[in-house]
């Protein structure tokens, strides 16, 4: 059990690996899990004296796009800066990122948490580049570190938010909704198993009614699953707790998950904006964003997932909850109005056919619309059961599951499920499930 003693405090860092053509500052290809290592390099994406970096135009509209979706005020004079730090992925000993001003700041995202809205606001959206990745092995008996600079240079957009999550499954709900919006803009696939979206989660606590900021914080680095966020948070909070409760204050440092132990490790100490001595990269000009040209990467930005939830909801007639699973993926989103689209001339309405493809779960892969609205036309055309059979029998149900019912007038309207088989093993001979579900739902009034 959570100790009631202490609020949870958390910040998110997000990465997002953009889908272009080439790099961030050179036009080596966009790497993929199938080429070879160290292949897609050149002197600018490594680092090498004299090589001249120059900006991506694409990543810059794709971050620009993101920034705009997440609410955020788009700087019109903005530049590129050095974030100098070693590490061995890290070729030319600095990063080419933003901090001072960045594409988009003081932005938000709006997530719902037991059906009621919350707001987590969005520091900041920057443009970098990644780094290159390391990979530890043995070789021949030896532990070794591998580089592979293949991804040096990526275009990766990074998104700070406020620390205004308090549990681990409010960081859930957040980063699940942050990468819907980043699918629908199809500025990357935001795979985390490939390394297109990668999570650091900033951790601490203080006291119930405090304002303030604690005077610490722990990072814990590349989080590659929702899940394993939650856990990472869980984890570091009782962590905190028992350290707090002896009067000591957790050290300010970056951690590790190790997802086979379930815990957290740590790596080094933390460090703070000053200590990466952030200055203008001087071999790239500052860059100017007209008011037009935001409209014109405005205007691309297609309905994004929360927009799409209210307009079906309206439009068809479901619920905000079945038309939330409907748009988690934007190929489901549109596989459904086309099938809507179809079944008008078969008379079915689009309830029907969002009940249908939430409960039978088709894969869409293999279907076309046409092909299922058929199907649901051809499975609905049963013989419908007379009304006075039908209503005799619902009323014995019901008399013999007194609780059931009763369950279901205190908001449980998922208990009609178990209504209906009941009512079907009274009636073995009735198909239509439609019927004797609209009939349930008027006698239960």
């Amino acid at each position: 059990m959570k100790n009631t003693n202490y609020e949870t405090v958390v910040g998110m860092e997000i990465h997002v690996e953009l889908s272009t053509a080439t790099k961030m500052f050179c036009r080596c290809p966009f790497p993929t899990l199938q080429d070879q290592p160290n292949t897609l390099t050149c002197p600018i994406c490594l680092g090498l004296p004299g090589a001249l970096p120059f900006p991506n135009k694409q990543a810059i509209e794709s971050c620009i796009q993101i920034g705009l979706a997440l609410n955020c005020k788009i700087n019109k004079d903005s530049f590129f800066e050095r974030k100098n730090y070693f590490y061995p992925d890290l070729s030319k000993g600095f990063q080419i990122s933003q901090y001072l001003h960045p594409f988009g700041e003081k932005g938000y995202l709006d997530i719902k948490i037991n059906g009621v809205e919350k707001r987590i606001g969005i520091t900041r959206v920057h443009m970098e580049e990644d780094t290159g990745k390391l990979t530890h092995a043995t070789v021949k008996g030896r532990e070794v570190s591998l580089i592979d600079f293949n991804r040096s240079s990526v275009p990766l957009v990074e998104i700070v938010t406020e620390p205004d999550i308090r549990s681990g499954e409010e960081a859930k709900l957040f980063l699940t909704e942050l990468q819907k919006i980043i699918r629908y803009l199809g500025v990357s696939d935001a795979d985390m198993e490939k390394g297109h979206m990668r999570l650091e989660p900033n951790i601490s606590l203080r006291p119930p009614g405090q304002t303030t900021l604690p005077k610490y914080k722990v990072e814990v680095k590349n989080i590659n699953s929702f899940k394993f966020v939650d856990k990472a948070i869980q984890y570091e909070e009782k962590r905190h707790e028992e350290l707090l409760d002896k009067g000591e204050t957790p050290i300010q440092e970056t951690r590790g998950w190790n997802e086979f132990k379930n815990k957290t490790v740590s790596q080094r100490s933390k460090e703070e904006a000053h200590d990466y001595r952030y200055f203008p990269e001087p071999d790239i000009p500052p860059i100017k964003i007209t008011q037009d040209q935001i409209s014109e990467i405005e205007n691309k930005i297609p309905e994004l997932p929360a927009e799409k939830i209210k307009r079906f909801a309206i439009d068809y007639g479901i619920t905000e909850y079945n038309a939330e699973i409907l748009t988690r993926d934007l190929k489901l989103a549109h596989f459904f109005e086309e099938a809507i689209s179809v079944g008008i001339a078969y008379n079915i309405v689009p309830l029907t056919i969002a009940n249908y493809i939430i409960n039978k779960k088709p894969n869409i892969e293999e279907l076309l619309p046409a092909t299922l609205v058929k199907k649901i036309k051809e499975e609905s055309t049963v013989l419908q059961i007379d009304n006075n059979v039908l209503e005799s029998a619902i009323r014995t149900v019901m008399e013999k599951n007194p609780q059931a019912v009763a369950d279901y007038k205190s908001g449980k309207v998922q208990i009609i499920g178990f209504l209906i088989g009941q009512t079907r093993q009274v009636l073995p001979n009735a198909k239509d499930t439609e019927q004797i579900r609209k009939k349930l739902t008027e006698m239960l009034e």
